[in-house]
Order: structure tokens, then C-alpha cells, then sequence
């Protein structure tokens, strides 16, 4: 009988980790992906320059925790880029589920900041020991 170890499933938080830096890249070129979905822009209305810095600002962040988690070793590493994503997206659930302008937008930002951190936080487990 052979007892063969399990690979751990580590593509499932590196494919979330390429996912997010992405999805950052994709931001910090042109911030209106974010500023409209979020009411910080308004449909038609050019996007105020403080709101593009604060986008990129969380695009940096989310390039930096997307990229740790694509490419951090397995096992402790991976635990911890994981955690990082994961408290970006609490921040992001409290911030901008009670900041944004309007209570539609709030719950919409604080949705995906939710399910996002709940997946990035699943993957945990397959993190690799």
C-alpha cells in the first residue's frame, strides 16, 4: 500500500492572485473601470483627478497582494498573501460599503468586496503546508 501525498492546490489562490492583479492593472490604466461601477464618477462626467490617485492607490495595493499570491512559494508564504488579500477585502467591505455615495453602489462594492474575500479566503486550504 502506498501512501502518497497530496499536492496541494495551489493554482487555486495563484489563479485568484493573476485574477486580482489583473483586474489592478486594468484600474490603475484607466480608473473609470472602477470610479463608475461605484458612483465615484458619473455617467458622462469626466473622472475627477483625487478620485483616479485614490483608484490607482488601491490598484498598487491590489497589484502588489494579486502578484504575492501568484507567486509566493507554497505553504507559510502563501498563507500569509493570502491573509493580506484577504484583509484588503475587509477593509474594502467596511470602506466602501459605508462610504460610497449611494446605497446602491454601497451594497454592490460591499458584495463583491464579500465574495471576493470569502473566495480569496477559501483558498486558503489550498495553500500548500
Amino acid at each position: 500500500m502506498s501512501t502518497k501525498r497530496s499536492r496541494p492546490l495551489t493554482w487555486i489562490p495563484r489563479l485568484l492572485g493573476v485574477a486580482t492583479a489583473g483586474y489592478s492593472v486594468a484600474i490603475i490604466a484607466d480608473p473609470s473601470l472602477f470610479a463608475r461601477p461605484t458612483g465615484l464618477q458619473a455617467d458622462g462626467a469626466p473622472l475627477p483627478t483625487a478620485t483616479a490617485i485614490g483608484v490607482r492607490a488601491l490598484g498598487g495595493r491590489d497589484l502588489a497582494s494579486g502578484l504575492a499570491m501568484a507567486l509566493a512559494p507554497a505553504g507559510k508564504a502563501l498563507r500569509t498573501a493570502i491573509a493580506v488579500r484577504v484583509g484588503a477585502d475587509v477593509a474594502d467591505l467596511a470602506v466602501l460599503g459605508t462610504s460610497l455615495p449611494d446605497r446602491s453602489y454601497r451594497a454592490k462594492a460591499a458584495g463583491v468586496a464579500a465574495a471576493w474575500g470569502t473566495l480569496c479566503g477559501l483558498s486558503y486550504l489550498a495553500a500548500g503546508d
